[in-house]
């Protein structure tokens, strides 16, 4: 009876072991631990370095680098460091482990544009031989203030303490029974995959695009997202080819399945734009789900692309095809696609429609040197410039100044320059706060300042002209010049809104890192918005140069005789004072080439920035020194009124 007694209680404990230990690799398998990472105010890396075994896994951090390094994997095996961009002092994360799918990534929680989701390894379908059970080993206390904040382990309280590294040791399993690959395989048997199959050659447009691999996914009624690689080409490395993740939300709600084909390319010059200004990596991913349009995602699917390392002076941005404005040509675009810098050499791409996906670079535009330095100075130009044309305003319009007949056109020039540098001190600030929409009615408003300014200096060359050549005949009335300078440049700024695609945000791509662009109100890169600046700002910038020189040497070569022009600091600052009014100073755009570029974009940034400050410095000075010489000065204003007519006259009279 006791030995019956026996048998059965072992039997029973046997039992209760085969439970537990199904029940542990069933229930117990994901691992989820999560922190809040306290960093500095720079740049920050995350570092991972991951091989296959069971022994532990450590997550530590500092004052600017996260790492999680160790022997936990089954497959895997990844070594990288990238780069995260800080938006706070503190970064919420999470670090998820699924053993039996090998699949490891980390989730950064305080990210603004995009769910940041890095993926350390790769999932899989099944794994027989996992490593789970992770529990904490030790934890080190750092001496400062940085390391990990709140630490917890499946959800259980946080520790109260900064710690700099966790330790996690696993248990290697084994487990091979039916009810664990059917409870681990849930996920997998949400799809039917079907890879290898032979794509024939198609046309799209007026691409004709050969035969391919594709990889269909068939997405069932209990789809709750899928990552896959890309279908690889006949002796492509595998570790190469794109990664692709598929939110929930792909499948359509009134469908119990739904077939997803993704095809795989690797020659672009099946897709290279007619364009000299930009060009296209060589991988593209083609993601069509049958019979249906997929448009506004809420879950973005994310493309992974692998590519060697670009050159510093090229900046890269995730583009989609469009083939519906015109389908017979190719159309790469940008709208509807986030990119997520992921390292040197690899970009993913964020994007909420499906089509064919790629990488494409900008080489359009020169890569600007000294971009913070020039930005600070543009800014503080601006400040000082917005300020002076208020002054300068409330100079030329006391009782005095105002009865003189060039004070209008003064007025007008300062107004514009007021309008001109408000607007370009805040368009940095407009384009991250409002976006595309708000910046269209910025950009053209911006622009119209900028033509209004050219305008009014080109009344400045010809006000100019007209009192020292033609002494006796009166001058145009102040309306014909208020008409001139305000409305003849909102014809051109009008048309230019009704084409919808000319305004909107420009990047300014610095050369010391193209990944994060300066951001403003402006002109858009489309074609129809370079020709149209070429058409408006160019030609009339040109126009203004040269009419401007020409009048500043006829002003010279009519006052180098005069006992005047031996005072020098007078004469030099009349000289400066006319160059700014006759936009010479833009001119030195023309000439950012060579060795002495970075010389050139410097001055100009200056000179035009401050050149507000400048003329009201002008006015004040030539108004000062006219006090105390009585007259004696010929240059007391740009247009050479007053004083200067009646000493024009007296010249002639003695020739």
């Amino acid at each position: 009876m006791e030995t019956r007694m026996t048998d059965r209680s072992l039997l029973t404990l046997l039992l209760l072991l085969v439970g537990c230990s199904i029940g542990s690799c069933v229930y117990e398998t994901n691992f989820k631990f999560c922190g809040s990472w306290r960093h500095g105010n720079k740049t920050l890396t995350l570092n991972y370095n991951l091989s296959p075994g069971c022994e532990n896994i450590t997550v530590s951090a500092n004052d600017s680098s996260l790492s999680v390094v160790g022997q936990i994997t089954s497959q895997c095996t990844e070594s990288k460091s990238l780069k995260i961009d800080p938006v706070a002092l503190s970064t919420k994360f999470c670090l998820h482990w699924e053993p039996l799918k090998d699949h490891l990534w980390l989730e950064l929680a305080e990210q603004e544009l995009h769910e940041q989701n890095v993926t350390l390894c790769e999932p899989s379908c099944m794994q027989t031989c996992s490593c789970t059970d992770l529990s904490p080993e030790g934890r080190n206390q750092p001496g400062g203030v940085y390391g990990i904040a709140n630490g917890s382990v499946q959800g259980d309280s946080p520790v109260d303490k900064v710690l700099t590294a966790y330790v996690f040791l696993g248990e290697p399993l084994n487990c091979t029974g039916e009810e664990l690959y059917d409870n681990a395989g849930q996920r997998c048997n949400q799809v039917n995959v079907t890879k290898g199959i032979e794509m024939g050659s198609h046309v799209v447009g007026n691409v004709a695009l050969p035969k391919t691999k594709a990889t269909v996914v068939e997405m069932k009624g209990n789809f709750q997202g899928f990552d896959f690689k890309a279908p690889a080409p006949d002796g492509a490395d595998p570790d190469t080819l794109p990664s692709i993740h598929l939110p929930p939300s792909l499948k359509p709600a009134s469908r119990k399945t739904a077939k997803l084909v993704c095809t795989f390319f690797r020659n672009k010059t099946l897709f290279q734009e007619p364009k000299r200004n930009v060009e296209i990596l060589e991988d593209v991913v083609g993601i069509t789900v049958e019979n249906e349009v997929i448009t506004n995602l809420s879950k973005p699917i994310r493309i992974g692309f692998h590519h060697h390392v670009l050159p510093k002076t090229h900046s890269r941005k995730c583009v989609s095809w469009d083939t519906k404005t015109d389908p017979q040509k190719v159309n790469w675009k940008e709208d509807g696609c986030v990119t997520v810098d992921m390292g040197a050499n690899k970009t993913e791409c964020h994007c909420n429609h499906l089509t064919y996906f790629t990488i494409m670079v900008r080489l359009e535009r020169r890569a600007v040197p000294h971009l913070l330095a020039l930005t600070v100075i543009t800014s503080l130009g601006n400040a000082v410039s917005t300020i002076s044309c208020v002054a300068l305003i409330m100079f030329l319009c006391n009782k005095r100044r105002a009865k003189e007949q060039s004070s209008p056109v003064h007025l007008g020039l300062a107004g514009s320059l007021f309008l001109l540098n408000l607007l370009f001190f805040f368009t940095g600030t407009l384009a991250n706060v409002g976006g595309e929409g708000l910046c269209r009615w910025v950009g053209a408003v911006l622009h119209y300042a900028l033509l209004s300014s050219f305008t009014w200096m080109a009344i400045e060359v010809f006000y100019t002209f007209w009192r020292v050549y033609m002494v006796f005949s009166p001058s145009p009335r102040t309306c014909f010049w208020y008409l001139i300078g305000s409305a003849l440049p909102a014809l051109p700024v009008l048309i230019l809104v009704a084409m919808r695609n000319i305004y909107g945000i420009l990047e300014v791509v610095p050369s010391d890192d193209p990944s994060n662009p300066y951001l403003m109100c402006w002109m858009r890169t489309t074609p129809e918005a370079l020709l149209a600046h070429y058409l408006t700002n160019v030609s009339m910038l040109v126009g203004l140069v040269s009419s401007g020189l020409l009048m500043l040497f006829l002003v010279y070569w009519k006052i180098r005789d005069r006992n005047e022009w031996r005072h020098r600091k007078v004469a030099f600052l009349s000289i400066w004072g006319l160059s700014c009014l006759f936009g010479t100073t833009w001119g030195l755009g023309f000439l950012d080439f060579g060795p002495l570029s970075t010389f050139v974009l410097f001055l100009s940034c200056v000179l035009n920035s401050f050149q507000g400050f400048f003329l009201m410095l002008r006015f004040y000075v030539l108004g000062w020194v006219k006090k105390r010489e009585e007259g004696d000065s010929t240059l007391g204003s740009s247009s050479l009124t007053g004083s200067t007519r009646q000493q024009m006259l007296q010249v002639q009279e003695k020739q």
